[in-house]
């Protein structure tokens, strides 16, 4: 009995021999940390505007990009295999981006285009972060930030410059 609880023992250690060192273990938990982390800013912005995918959702696609990349970093794999995670990561928040884009019933109104472009942006912030590229993560989540914030407010006002009476000057008859 004593045998096989020894190679049960054995069996679980086994299991979690992907932490090879502390070094892996506070790496791993660096990068997931910041890909949620960032993602959630993302997602507090879009929270704000009152849009579906919001905290949580961004959070969860952002260390989801990084855990695909961190799992295949862990096998070693090399740059053309780590080539197809990306692609894959990409096609896959690809499509459920499109599932946050409805089109209504006038010909031209289609919502939700930004919150996808969001959330796809939020996995790219992942897999970076993911990648150990993290001041790249960071400088693409406030580049990101800025983008979000401020062009809004150019729209508004090119719309009310664009709503402005147009005085017309008319010449003197005579």
């Amino acid at each position: 009995m004593d045998n096989a609880l020894a190679r049960i023992g054995d069996t679980i250690a086994l299991e979690f021999s992907d932490l090879r060192s502390l070094e892996d273990a506070t790496r791993i938990v660096l990068r997931l940390a910041l890909a949620a982390l960032l993602g959630g800013l993302l997602g507090i912005e879009r929270e704000s505007k009152g849009k579906a995918a919001g905290v949580r959702t961004h959070m969860l696609v952002a260390m989801g990009a990084a855990m695909f990349v961190l799992a295949s970093q862990q096998f070693d794999i090399v740059a053309a295999d780590m080539s197809r995670v990306l692609q894959g990561v990409i096609a896959g928040v690809g499509f459920l981006g499109a599932g946050t884009i409805l089109k209504g019933d006038a010909e031209s109104q289609v919502k939700g285009l930004t919150t996808a472009a969001g959330i796809w942006m939020t996995a790219a912030i992942g897999v970076a972060a993911g990648l150990g590229k993290e001041s790249t993560a960071i400088l693409a989540t406030l580049l990101t930030l800025a983008i979000m914030a401020s062009l809004p407010l150019f729209a508004r006002l090119f719309e009310r410059k664009a709503d402005a009476p147009q005085h017309s000057v008319t010449p003197p008859e005579g």
